[in-house]
């Protein structure tokens, strides 16, 4: 009888049985804890604490809005307005004819307010320019009224009453745009 000798083989059989059985004892633990819900998500309920309030112990509140806390609210009518309108009216086309010894001064005037119309009391002047003394060479007065969000425009006009004028030289100014309420 020859007696075979093997070398090697059994370690490595012992080694794939080993991880064979390693593999099935790892797909049976994780099929009984699946099963057995230990690896499922569970929907515990939540419960918090109650929250405390807002409001601190000295009346502020930091989520109130500024009408909340003052108990104030501005309403539309209640717009403020500076009653110097100049700053609502711009001038152009600053002229003087021969012609009609006359001179002329375009001015529109827009009423910023969206409520309310407004009078505006307008002086325009025709000044001299060299040498700027002060002095003018006429004056336009006019009362205009501007509805809320429109633009009224109009020619200032100032006759000068020589027959005879020399060179001179002149500016136009907006010296006077009063705004009242109406």
């Amino acid at each position: 009888m020859k007696q075979r000798t093997r070398t090697g083989t059994a370690g490595r059989g012992g080694a794939r049985r080993g991880s064979r059985a390693l593999a099935a004892a790892a797909l049976t633990l994780v099929a009984a804890t699946t099963l057995s819900g230990c690896l499922l998500p569970r929907a515990h309920p939540v419960i918090l604490p109650p929250s405390p309030s807002p409001t601190s112990s000295d009346g502020y509140d930091p989520d109130a809005s500024p009408s909340e806390e003052t108990g104030y609210s501005p309403s539309p009518a209640e717009e403020t307005y500076d009653p110097d309108g100049r700053s609502d009216v711009r001038g152009s086309d600053c002229d003087f004819s021969n012609s009609l010894r006359q001179f002329t001064y375009t001015v529109s005037i827009t009423n910023p307010s969206t409520t309310d119309s407004f009078s505006y009391d307008m002086a325009v002047n025709w000044m001299k320019a060299k040498p700027a003394d002060g002095k003018a060479y006429g004056l336009h007065q006019r009362s205009i009224v501007v509805g809320p969000g429109d633009t009224e425009t109009y020619t200032a006009k100032y006759t000068v009453n020589q027959s005879s004028i020399g060179q001179f030289w002149y500016t136009c100014q907006i010296t006077r745009a009063h705004k009242t309420r109406m």
